[in-house]
């Protein structure tokens, strides 16, 4: 180790007096010296480790000057040129589109959401596409063609079908649970159209009237009970070339006793079609209706 010693003259002597018994070291010596030389070596160390790092993520995640690997970034947002891009957090986008003649796919190993929210950041509206099934949450939901002619729209109180036509193509037919609305309902072209309630019954109502025609083949109505022809206010017409009733019971001419239970069909020469009670006494052409 290097010593300085600090020795004394007097002016006019050239000879040097004897050295002090004092000296006076400057500078860091010993195990001091020791640790400050360990751990500059050891920040160099770290260092070198941390650019080389460095230099392996940038290799590794393909940053560039124009952005990530594929992924670049220009002033009108982030364009992904080729390949499969990967988001493990929530993604924020104004607008997200395909590239030119290619579609927009989204995949995901359990589902994917779409959420809106307001500026508090309250969800307003949400769908979710799982591999089971699809929601969707919102006030309104409203689908429309391409021409702004809307296809689809419901809300909480009723549902309403745009197009002319609502084709239900199900092998079972098309199932409601309360009332239905219709201005027309009919089939499609050479199939038969059936209304079937298997547990309950049928009701058509219409304050204007209920038109049954078959203009190429008959209307049938079977019934396990009764079969009821009600006019309040007007006439029963069975306008057709034979009427025929083929399993009224017949009353034999003579018989004693009771006949109460027994009807005669009378026909007048009007054309009128009434029921009268069977007795001895009466006859059709009795009757006053005629």
């Amino acid at each position: 180790m290097v010593q300085e010693q600090y020795v004394t003259t007097t002016q006019g002597s050239g000879s040097p007096q004897p050295l002090p018994d004092h000296v006076y070291k400057i500078g860091i010596y010993g195990w001091r010296k020791r640790c400050l030389y360990l751990f500059v070596l050891l920040l160099i160390v770290i260092l070198v480790v941390n650019f080389a790092l460095t230099i392996w993520i940038l290799r590794v995640m393909w940053f560039n000057s124009e952005g990530m690997g594929l992924l670049q970034v220009h002033s009108e947002g982030v364009k992904l040129e080729d390949g499969e891009s990967e988001f493990l957090f929530p993604l924020y986008a104004q607008e997200i589109h395909s590239r030119e003649e290619l579609p927009l796919i989204m995949r995901s190993s359990e589902n994917v959401s779409l959420n809106a929210r307001d500026e508090n950041g309250d969800v307003t509206g949400r769908i979710s596409v799982g591999p089971r099934e699809a929601q969707g949450h919102a006030p309104n939901l409203l689908i429309a063609a391409p021409n702004e002619h809307m296809l689809f729209s419901a809300d909480g109180e009723q549902a309403a079908i745009g197009p002319d036509k609502l084709r239900v193509t199900g092998p079972e037919g098309a199932l409601f649970q309360h009332s239905v609305e219709v201005p027309l309902l009919k089939s499609e072209l050479f199939k038969d159209l059936k209304l079937e309630c298997p547990t309950r019954s049928v009701s058509l109502d219409a304050p204007k009237g209920v038109h049954l025609k078959a203009l190429a083949g008959n209307i049938e109505a079977a019934s396990n009970m009764d079969v009821l022809l009600q006019s309040r206010e007007g006439l029963l017409v069975l306008d057709a070339e034979t009427v025929r009733m083929p399993s009224l019971p017949l009353s034999k001419e003579g018989v004693s006793g009771n006949s109460q239970g027994l009807y005669e069909v009378c026909v007048c020469p009007s054309g009128k079609l009434f029921l009268s009670k069977a007795g001895r006494t009466s006859t059709c052409s009795d009757n006053q209706d005629c």
